[in-house]
């Protein structure tokens, strides 16, 4: 057996076992403890980093995937119990940030800190897709994520905005698309840019 432990040992991989789920439309095979969180697999296997770690016990929903279309928590589901699932992030809900919602969050100036935004806007989308023109008592029911920042009216108004505008009832194109290629994104993070030996 072998293993590596990392970030205060949320991984912890294992020879022999292997999970198989689908994320962001790609077949993954994770070698790690089938009761490692998904939050951990995502984050520091996958380097899916817009899943966000809050407090690690379902509550806040910073860390909101959509799993077969469902929003979830993700520090709650380990990868053994998602086996064969398909499971979207923030990073694949739309690559060009064309969805209504990645639109009216724009649109609405709803991010402050932007912690919690990702897990807002998945939460949001499957709410959508689920209940296309919600009432006010709809959203405040699926929206539980906690944002610390308080932006919850605008939040509702995001959330209204994109329900128009995935009905063809309104335009809207608030967000442009990003200069990089999201495939390409983690090559342009400095930590992860390796450098040659004797240069700075």
């Amino acid at each position: 057996m072998w293993c590596r432990l990392a970030s205060a040992s949320r991984l912890r991989y294992t020879r022999g076992v292997m999970t198989r789920f689908t994320v962001n439309g790609q077949p993954v095979h994770y070698q790690l403890d089938p009761e490692t969180p998904l939050l951990w697999a995502l984050r520091d296997a996958s380097n899916l980093t817009g899943t966000k770690y809050g407090c690690g016990a379902g509550l806040c929903g910073a860390c909101t995937v959509h799993i077969d279309g469902v929003a979830v928590r993700s520090c709650q589901v380990t990868i053994a119990s998602i086996e064969g699932s398909f499971v979207t992030t923030i990073e694949a809900l739309s690559r060009d940030r064309s969805h209504p919602v990645q639109q009216a969050w724009v649109a609405q100036s709803v991010p402050q800190c932007g912690y919690c935004q990702s897990g807002m806007i998945m939460a949001a989308a499957a709410l959508l897709a689920q209940k296309p023109n919600p009432t006010d008592d709809e959203i405040d029911s699926a929206i539980t994520n906690i944002c610390r920042c308080g932006t919850y009216p605008r939040v509702r108004k995001a959330i209204r905005q994109a329900a128009r505008v995935a009905s063809g009832a309104e335009d809207l194109a608030a967000a442009p698309p990003p200069g990089i290629d999201p495939a390409d994104a983690a090559h342009a993070v400095p930590a992860l840019t390796p450098v040659a030996p004797g240069k700075k």
